[in-house]
């Protein structure tokens, strides 16, 4: 699957999070204003998830869980790991037979043998944050006598529990990663999803635990104590008076013979930077109407036309039908991908004339607004998963 195929499947799965009276906003890093800051991004860093051992087990205290194999049924994994198809299925709302996803991750109803060196495993138990001696609660030779405490978490982990979240009715990968402030890649990457971030009603995903930041190194600035800083100057001693000065005039320099008057030039045209827009439009308008609703950045990543319920909707340029769907609401939405990496959203769909794969000309006719109250035709423009204002490239 190319990069835009997956850029496609995550604006689709977006656009079913409901309807467009919610703002649809794939970007996690944040508002991205001016200059580039990818502070936020880099605090929601996560941890690699812990490898299995030979049989794909991973153990927490309070749950463990088993890594999926390629090729691997609900069943062959049960039967790998010793434990009943039947009430691993039940305990993960599947079926024994169903197909698993290479490294797709199943909860274990009850606890199987820990892993060991003997399963293929670093380490000897149910992985746990890394011990620490504390101290203060260790007095006269005990200190001596300390041995530190063998470190539970596999390297280049903390070792912390995940979460673990147990999929809701119209819950989506993209609603649960923004929920614990983590990325949608880095959830599919843990729980082993599929390329459309596929989940079901009543799976158990586990949440990536996020890096904690490493301390700095840099010496923290001294601040003097209170009198101890620079020295204050004197002040202007009262029995001294000051020095008899004259400060010399100031020239003046000689005011320039007024040349001789010449016609004035014809200004030329200030340039109408920014606010200008190509002398032929990228696109053309879906449909005819109104504008009743702004683009505004993370609260409605598109615009609201007005138009009667049945008015014919358009193509805004030439493309390839990308997704054809609707919403838990019953709100169809179709995306059509364009060149450049462009991608032209619309929702609030009636009668769609096409269907994915279809190459569609600009102004071509695809569906019908659906009646409402108002009834209205929301469009959206993407670069990528970025929206942008559709006015730029309407005329």
């Amino acid at each position: 699957m190319t990069a835009k195929t997956r850029i496609v499947s995550a604006l689709a799965l977006g656009l079913a999070l409901g309807a467009c009276s919610q703002p649809i906003d794939l970007d996690l890093r944040g508002k991205i204003g001016g200059r580039v800051d990818t502070s936020a991004a880099a605090q929601k860093a996560t941890e690699n998830r812990p490898d299995p051992d030979n049989r794909g087990i991973i153990s927490y205290p309070s749950y463990q869980v088993a890594v999926a194999k390629r090729g691997d049924t609900l069943a062959s994994l049960a039967a790998r790991i010793g434990l009943p198809a039947n009430e691993l299925a039940q305990y993960n709302g599947m079926k024994v037979d169903d197909p698993l996803n290479h490294g797709a991750l199943v909860v274990l109803p009850r606890r199987v043998s820990e892993p060991s060196p003997a399963t293929g495993s670093d380490i000897t138990g149910p992985i746990t944050p890394a011990a620490t001696v504390d101290v203060a609660t260790l007095a006269g030779g005990a200190i001596d006598r300390a041995a530190p405490t063998t470190p539970r978490a596999p390297a280049g982990s903390s070792g912390v529990e995940p979460t673990r979240h147990t999929v809701a009715r119209g819950e989506t990968a993209f609603t649960i990663a923004r929920l614990y402030d983590v990325s949608p890649r880095s959830l599919a990457e843990w729980n082993g999803l599929d390329r459309s971030f596929s989940v079901r009603e009543g799976q158990q995903l586990i949440i990536p635990v996020t890096q904690k930041p490493a301390p700095s190194a840099a010496k923290p600035r001294e601040i003097p104590e209170p009198g101890r800083g620079t020295p204050t100057p004197p002040p202007p001693s009262a029995s001294t008076p000051l020095p008899d000065e004259t400060p010399p005039a100031a020239a003046v320099a000689p005011t320039p013979a007024k040349p001789a008057a010449t016609p004035p030039k014809p200004a030329k045209p200030v340039a109408d930077i920014g606010t200008s827009k190509p002398a032929k439009s990228e696109m053309v308008m879906p449909v005819s109407g109104s504008i009743v609703r702004d683009y505004a950045k993370g609260r409605n990543e598109g615009i609201d036309i007005s138009a009667p319920a049945g008015t014919t909707v358009k193509a805004a340029a030439s493309g390839q039908v990308a997704s054809v769907s609707s919403t838990a609401e019953g709100i169809k939405f179709l995306l059509i991908r364009h060149p450049g990496d462009l991608i032209t959203v619309y929702t609030h769909l009636d009668n769609i004339t096409v269907k994915k794969g279809d190459a569609v000309s600009k102004g071509q006719a695809i569906g019908k607004v659906k009646p409402g109250d108002p009834s209205i035709l929301h469009f959206e423009v993407r670069k990528g998963f970025e929206s942008t204002d559709p006015t730029a490239y309407l005329p």
